[in-house]
């Protein structure tokens, strides 16, 4: 078990953390075993995950863990490859992640405030924990297993002061089982980690420069503890419409021997990977959402491949190995197997459909006399489009319509006397003071109105674009413009990895085989969408695009990501 003094003390002997973030969320699960080889063969003796809460519960009290969802199988993984584990459990996990993985079902009470002592909150929580906790349990280094921290909460300094809410945290964790050590991660700005920290957790730090400067800030909170950067920030996240952040190499060479010199690190990210259907969150800072791929400029690319910051780093780490032989554990390298990107080519449209010619099909409308957010116990909606439909006078146009409290895009239709107001959830805040406020839709107390008169009636459509709904796309209707479906069919002799082109697209969300690979958007700087070859298949594949804007009469697959 790891024992904290002046530093880390692992089965009786120092121990040098060297750990990189790997989100099991974001990469499937054909690809975690690849991802974690790498990890091991740059030099890294741990790897570090979230878990996000509402990637395993998305409705209440109905949970997930097989399959993309079995982060067991990820632990065990990373524990026959003799890696050690951190954890970042949740309740909250920030990670540009909608909503920093809280379920948005959250909302449903009316007084819900997140991250705090309200008790409709914590007993949430509490239950949560009591099924989370019990499966990380026999993983740790005392049961057997290969975890050595649990982290409490996440970056809580920016965010609130409240030391009664985070040792609730830690005690709901330690009656579930919970024995390793527990740490916190803040930045060292601002008093942030004084805010966000414990007594009985050691205070980690989220810097990705100036090493040197910010464990001396650090220190006080840490004291003669060892002194550690939990998100070693060798890269950075891109919102839509932003250009794509890339790191200093040279800069990021020189912190991560500084960081090894003075304490310990944690990669972030070791690989990125993607914001796969509409998991993508929202910044606080951004004007827009967070872009489909999470490829971050991290160690790997978002599919996986071997970059030169990870030749770099690899070299930093066994130079310092070679002069600190006693800091390290001999781990040998392992063989990988190859993963190939391939180009495929051009595909024509094969069907297409407006969405209002096949929208019933895809889900029951609910009536109602005002119009309800996704989040209202009548509709129940996490992710996705909501739509309006209502009745409007002959002769109305778009410009009749107005509405108030619409959140986040709105795309008004008028055909003959009936009129839609579709809304699209982009993305929760993940980050930031507004989080008790991301209701999606129409807000309460929002209302639509037709040349200044409110509508009262209302035909509302949870358009959540999951792979039921997706299956259910009835293409013998007709398609003349705006918002539609439009079908592919791809036949491949074998299955790579590749890209999916939407250069000449809009905006819009792209399925393959039905999975939800996630938004596209002609606002750059992501300008393709990354298709894991486990999602193809030898034959014939369905590729569908769900188009807001407008129509091309073909798509691209290509074997290199595109960036504008």
């Amino acid at each position: 078990m790891l024992t904290i003094t002046s530093d880390f003390i692992l089965n009786g002997k120092p121990f040098k953390l060297i750990s990189g973030s790997i989100h099991y969320f974001r990469i499937l699960p054909e690809y975690w075993e690849d991802r974690l080889l790498k990890l091991k063969n740059m030099g890294c003796n741990t790897v570090e995950t979230y878990i996000p809460w509402n990637f395993h519960e998305p409705k209440k009290g109905q949970y997930q863990f097989e399959g993309r969802f079995d982060f067991e199988k990820f632990i065990s993984i990373a524990e026959k490859f003799g890696l050690y584990i951190i954890i970042r459990p949740s309740p909250y996990i920030c990670a540009e992640w909608e909503w920093g993985g809280l379920p948005s079902w959250l909302m449903t009470d009316p007084k819900m405030k997140v991250r705090s002592n309200y008790k409709g909150y914590i007993l949430e929580v509490e239950k949560w924990y009591k099924v989370l906790m019990p499966r990380l349990v026999p993983h740790q280094t005392d049961k057997g297993g290969n975890i050595i921290l649990v982290q409490i909460e996440n970056e809580y300094g920016y965010y609130g002061f409240s030391k009664k809410y985070l040792q609730k945290l830690a005690d709901l964790m330690r009656q579930e089982g919970i024995t390793v050590p527990f740490v916190t991660s803040d930045g060292p700005w601002g008093g942030s980690m004084g805010r966000g920290s414990l007594k009985t957790a050691l205070p980690t730090g989220n810097f990705g420069s100036k090493v040197e400067k910010q464990f001396s800030v650090m220190k006080k909170y840490v004291g003669n503890r060892p002194l550690v950067c939990m998100e070693f920030w060798c890269g950075w996240f891109d919102a839509w419409g932003e250009p794509h952040h890339t790191s200093n190499l040279e800069q990021n060479k020189k912190d991560l021997a500084d960081a090894l010199k003075l304490g310990h690190l944690n990669f972030y990210m070791f690989e990125g990977g993607t914001n796969f259907g509409f998991t993508a969150g929202k910044n606080l800072k951004s004007k827009q959402a967070d872009i489909t791929s999470y490829d971050y400029d991290a160690i790997l690319t978002e599919d996986g491949q071997i970059t030169p910051k990870y030749e770099a780093f690899r070299k930093t780490i066994r130079d310092y190995e070679n002069e600190n032989p006693n800091d390290f554990t001999n781990i040998p390298e392992c063989q990988l197997t190859e993963i190939r990107r391939k180009t495929y080519g051009s595909f024509s449209v094969s069907e297409s459909v407006s969405l209002w010619n096949t929208i019933e099909k895809l889900c029951s409308p609910i009536h109602s006399e005002k119009p309800l957010n996704m989040e209202n116990p009548e509709i129940g909606q996490n992710y996705g489009y909501i739509v309006y439909r209502f009745k409007v006078p002959e002769n109305t146009k778009a410009s009749d319509i107005t509405y108030k409290n619409a959140k986040d895009r709105v795309t008004v239709l008028i055909k003959d006397t009936d009129a839609i107001v579709m809304i699209e959830n982009q993305g929760r805040e993940n980050f930031g003071l507004k989080l008790n406020r991301q209701q999606k839709g129409i807000m309460p107390g929002g209302w639509i109105k037709c040349k200044e008169k409110k509508i009262g009636s209302f035909e509302i459509y949870p358009l959540t674009l999951d792979e039921m709904q997706i299956s259910k796309i009835d293409f013998s209707g007709s398609f003349s413009d705006g918002p539609a479906f439009h079908k592919f069919t791809v036949n491949l002799d074998e299955t790579c990895d590749t890209f999916l082109d939407t250069t000449e697209w809009g905006k819009g969300v792209a399925f393959v085989n039905g999975f939800n690979i996630g938004r596209y958007w002609n606002l750059g700087p992501q300008t393709s969408l990354y298709i894991p070859a486990p999602l193809l298949k030898k034959g014939s594949n369905e590729i569908i695009l769900f188009e807001e804007e407008k129509c091309c009469p073909s798509i691209r697959l290509l074997d290199n990501h595109n960036w504008k």
